[in-house]
């Protein structure tokens, strides 16, 4: 038999968490053909590749994206290829691309976190047919989201549905899942996720039991209620009988530091009774978002405030990149006028910020846990200055978090980076380095790989990644983007939507 790719002389995880081994691996019409010792030759136009004892693994998942729009604005995925990312996961925090309805503006009901979603689809196989057509760089498996349903459905009101209006939100749902979605995702800090009780969360979160899909969370509370928080998740996950999923785990606030010991114990213990929840992390002590949700215009957090960095901010872009206490000690101005000018202004409620709200042994406490997975959480608005987790999430965790500090073993990272989550989400013969999956694959120098992006300079690749192939085919080789557009539109459990 003849190859397409051969990558030679390489240090195989296979991403089964099992030690590494020295061989080839052959790659044939998209799939892993041969993994060993590979002696047949290549097929005419074929590439061979000398790994040079590097060492190569499945492609890295992304957990938690927010790439729904970035498919349309940045077809390329540059920030995510340069990673090792060939699979995120979308439509989360309860921000999707569908359902949609062509005549609204869902920048605006999202507060730009689905910036860039163009085109006439209403429902996922529209969504998928029209990412295919821009010919991404990477695969995309998605959500459904709940502020995104309850938005189409009941506005910006602030009330409970009625049986008809939760029949609706049902049967957009529903039609996601049955399209490929792999759950239903929430944000219940986010308008208007907010305005929801747990009832109806729960309602919503029934509608993927028959899939046996996921209900993530970005849960209600990730402060000095996070563990009213975590018990309000588990409460959902067991009463809608699903797998729950808790989104970039975290207790916020100095106040809050350490909790997460006291959350994951409980995680455990819920575990241990029989139900299954999962979690992710970013390893970063700053989080990121629509700023417009953590300040009370009428009582402005003064103690927030000057945490914050502004990422994106559409009415003042010479804000961008620098913290607000700075600002105001520019400006002259108190802290909570500046606060209440951004958010008040044209678009200021589209204004996405940084804040510095994470003690770093925290992060280090979820790294160590069990079976944590990773997701950047990155918002990909490329204009203003973006979170670094957007560029360097991944590469983080491997050179800091796994070389530097020894967290946890570089075969278990990777493992937590690809089968796991692979298997959590239902990617398809995708995760797991093995004769008849998919070619998604990243070679890289454990020794070299370390992130470059930082709060000042954050749209900078990493370094000590040396190849991505994404499909079988190479997307990315030291440093430079092929534009191979190989990517695919994922359906949870099944073989990848085709557009006819």
């Amino acid at each position: 038999m003849a190859y397409d790719l051969v990558i030679r002389d390489v240090e195989i995880l296979d991403g089964t968490g099992a030690p590494s081994f020295r061989g080839d691996v052959a790659v044939a019409d998209g799939r892993i053909a041969e993994v060993g010792e590979v002696t047949a030759g290549l097929r005419v136009d074929g590439v061979e590749i000398d790994g040079e004892g590097a060492t190569l693994c499945p492609g890295l998942i992304d957990t938690h994206a927010h790439d729904d729009g970035a498919f349309f604005r940045y077809p390329g995925m540059e920030f995510k290829l340069a990673q090792g990312v060939t699979t995120v996961v979308s439509g989360n925090c309860g921000f999707s691309a569908i359902p949609a309805d062509p005549k609204a503006d869902a920048v605006a009901a999202s507060g730009g976190i689905l910036a860039g979603v163009e085109g006439e689809f209403t429902d996922l196989e529209g969504y998928f047919g029209a990412v295919l057509e821009r010919s991404p760089a990477i695969n995309n498996m998605m959500l459904v989201g709940h502020n995104t349903v309850r938005s189409l459905v009941l506005g910006e009101e602030k009330r409970a549905p009625t049986s008809v209006e939760l029949q609706r939100m049902r049967e957009h749902v529903d039609l996601a899942l049955q399209q490929g979605a792999c759950g239903f995702s929430s944000g219940l800090i986010y308008r208007p996720g907010r305005w929801s009780d747990t009832e109806e969360v729960t309602e919503l979160a029934k509608m993927a039991a028959p899939y046996d899909a996921l209900y993530t969370t970005h849960m209600r509370n990730e402060g000095d209620r996070l563990l009213e928080a975590i018990e309000e998740s588990l409460t959902i996950g067991k009463d809608s009988g699903v797998h729950l999923h808790i989104s970039h785990h975290k207790s916020a606030g100095k106040a809050n530091w350490g909790k997460v010991k006291v959350s994951l114990a409980r995680v455990d213990a819920a575990i241990a009774e029989g139900q299954r929840v999962t979690l992710d992390v970013y390893p970063y002590t700053a989080g990121s978002g629509r700023m417009i949700e953590y300040f009370n215009l009428e009582n402005i957090d003064t103690q927030l405030a000057s945490v914050v960095r502004i990422a994106s901010c559409p009415a003042f872009r010479d804000y961008e990149g620098r913290m607000l206490v700075d600002i105001a000690d520019a400006e002259k101005i108190p802290l909570e006028d500046l606060t209440r000018r951004i958010l008040t202004a044209p678009k200021g409620d589209r204004t996405l910020c940084i804040h510095f709200i994470i003690d770093e042994a925290d992060v280090e406490t979820n790294l160590r846990h069990a079976d944590m997975m990773v997701g950047s959480d990155g918002i990909p608005d490329l204009r203003g200055r973006p979170h670094p987790r957007l560029f360097g999430t991944f590469p983080r965790v491997l050179g800091h978090y796994v070389r530097d500090r020894s967290l946890l073993p570089l075969a278990e990272a990777v493992r937590r980076m690809t089968s796991l989550s692979a298997q959590t989400f239902g990617l398809h013969e995708r995760g797991t380095l093995k004769q008849g999956f998919w070619a998604d694959l990243m070679l890289f120098r454990p020794e070299v790989v370390i992130d470059r992006a930082t709060y000042d300079e954050p749209k900078v690749e990493p370094v000590g990644i040396e190849l991505v192939v994404v499909n079988g085919a190479v997307a990315y080789r030291n440093g430079e983007h092929t534009r191979a557009g190989t990517g695919q539109m994922l359906r949870y459990r099944r073989n990848s939507f085709q557009n006819t």
